[in-house]
């Protein structure tokens, strides 16, 4: 198994863990990738782009804890709140999982 270059403090894997588990939800990723082609996007318009039929209101409060989180950022535009990340880095977990062999489902043991 090869090792990781980076080596993390104990402060700086528990703000790694702390990340993963609030946008380890469905709903979140797919707020991730809404946002990945175009933003700011309003909640409505996030709604519009994520494939689950969540309601604006829990959606509402996933954009939240993902702000809190520092993942997000918003912004106030007329009678909307906007949203964009942070840091577009994050959206590497994406490559990153497609590329891990725990993610190809033939490997996946139930």
């Amino acid at each position: 198994m090869p090792k990781t270059s980076v080596h993390l403090t104990a402060e700086e894997i528990s703000r790694v863990a702390e990340i993963l588990k609030t946008i380890g939800h469905p709903v979140r990723l797919q707020i991730l990738e809404a946002l990945e082609d175009k933003e700011p996007l309003s909640v409505t318009e996030i709604q519009e782009r994520i494939e689950s039929a969540t309601e604006q209101s829990l959606l509402s409060h996933h954009l939240i804890k993902m702000k809190d989180r520092g993942i997000l950022r918003c912004e106030k535009q007329g009678m909307n709140v906007m949203y964009r990340l942070e840091d577009r880095n994050i959206l590497k977990i994406f490559e990153c999982m497609e590329s891990c062999s725990l993610f190809n489902t033939k490997n996946h043991r139930s």
